[in-house]
């Protein structure tokens, strides 16, 4: 019995998902559990499995569709059941069934009828041609050279009176192209394009030099489809929909590795720095809760907890799973949650509803050897908190002698549409303080 494969719901904010690959095809055999197409949300990617064995009976949508949620996007079943009745209202069917070819009698126009209406047909032709019409056409000598070539002769600027194209208008198209093998004429005719200079002898195209219209010399061109393009849609909106300001500081390590150190020797879990900055950066959050917040145009919305975004690279792109009500946790929890969300991202296991509710985020290019950096506003939010990577600078001594110390530069962007600047550098002093004076420890609250 045939059986509708739905389009799965990830999370309860998502409406729909891209399908940006087949891994099947019609006809195929599929057991329960199989692999039919890989889809992805606005940043997670995830595997459509089959829910039935049988035949793929019918694929309801093309490649870098966006597929509604619960809409049936395949069928599978036994071979030469009807699959019209699960097909969806808007799916692109790939699976068309073919016409039938039906030889329609030919009209019978009487002679004189069909004289005259040959007769009108010229003269409205002239008439537009004279008039500057939208096309002059193609005079023989250039189309029969155009197709010579494999080119299209209607896509080509004419030179010819009322821009018609003629042979001279192919011959200079020719002339800026290298000479074409017979099989490479073929693809041309095809809607190929061929490269500056062939491979073949003397700089003949080959079949194998031709290529896809708007390709690149020298470049491999790829579309920018899944996440990669709702990635930049994201960073362009953000940047056309906020005000950005970056402010810089450092802060010195000498506590905080001395704070590690410490936990190891006393027997408790290992944290790293970015664990203890991400704890730093919450408690400093609820002191100063207006960078806690999402700007929404002519309302502020201020949370009352942490939900803290962790930006991840992974093999599918960027990616920013959310540790959530965060400002409720121990380091020692909270260093254990964003481990497990870095791994689920890393892996494909992630689930949409812990990619979207953050409040604030975090993001450290530190271990790829970036100094500073200006990060980009995960809009709606107000404050994103940029880590580079530890840099050997100059410090004053007690003493009075100069000495040197491991410090680690900190990027914080704003939408200066909801927090100004003196706002923003009092929430850098209060995380710098907690960074160096009471790492892992939480901070009693004083509101700005």
């Amino acid at each position: 019995m045939a059986e509708p494969i739905i389009m799965p719901r990830q999370g309860q904010s998502v409406e729909s998902c891209i399908l940006t690959e087949w891994k099947v095809n019609v006809g195929d055999q599929v057991a329960e559990g199989d692999v039919l197409a890989v889809i992805e949300t606005d940043k997670a990617s995830f595997d459509l499995e089959s829910t039935v064995s049988g035949t793929v009976l019918a694929l309801f949508w093309e490649a870098d569709d966006d597929v509604p949620v619960l809409a049936n996007v395949a069928v599978v079943g036994n071979e030469d059941e009807d699959v019209e009745q699960f097909r969806p209202a808007s799916g692109a069917a790939s699976t068309p069934e073919p016409s039938p070819a039906v030889e329609e009698p030919a009209s019978v126009v009487p002679a004189p009828v069909a004289a005259e209406t040959a007769t009108t047909a010229t003269h409205a032709l002239t008439s537009e041609i004279s008039a500057g019409g939208v096309s002059a056409g193609v005079s023989p000598r250039a189309r029969k050279l155009a197709y010579r070539h494999g080119l299209d002769p209607e896509t080509l600027e004419g030179s010819g009176p009322n821009g018609r194209v003629i042979e001279r208008d192919v011959e200079a198209v020719i002339s800026r192209r290298p000479r074409l093998s017979a099989s490479a004429v073929g693809k041309a005719r095809q809607g190929m394009e061929s490269p500056v200079l062939g491979n073949g002898l003397a700089g003949m195209a080959l079949a194998s030099d031709m290529r896809e219209p708007g390709a690149i010399e020298g470049a491999k061109v790829e579309p920018v489809k899944g996440i990669r393009k709702l990635v930049a849609e994201r960073m362009i909106q953000s940047l056309q929909t906020s005000a950005q300001l970056t402010l810089n500081a450092h802060f010195e390590l000498t506590a905080a590795q001395v704070y590690r150190k410490t936990r190891v020797d006393e027997g408790n879990s290992k944290v790293s720095i970015n664990d203890l900055i991400a704890y730093a950066q919450i408690q400093a959050l609820r002191a100063h809760p207006h960078l806690n917040a999402h700007f929404l145009g002519d309302r502020i919305a201020v949370f009352e907890k942490v939900h803290l975004g962790i930006a991840v690279d992974s093999p599918r792109g960027l990616m920013v799973p959310v540790v959530r009500n965060a400002s409720d946790l121990s380091l020692e929890a909270l260093s254990l949650e964003i481990k497990k969300l870095a791994i689920a991202c890393r892996e494909g296991t992630i689930q949409s509803d812990d990619l979207s509710g953050g409040s604030c985020t975090l993001t450290n290019l530190g271990m790829l050897g970036v100094s500073t950096f200006t990060p980009v506003l995960n809009v709606p939010e107000v404050a994103i908190l940029g880590v580079g990577g530890i840099e050997l600078k100059p410090k004053l001594k007690e003493s009075g002698e100069i000495g040197y110390a491991e410090f680690l530069p900190l990027s914080l962007t704003i939408d200066h549409q909801a927090v100004d600047g003196a706002p923003a550098a009092r929430f850098l002093q209060t995380l710098v303080t907690l960074l160096e004076e009471n790492p892992g420890q939480p901070l009693s609250i004083t509101h700005e």
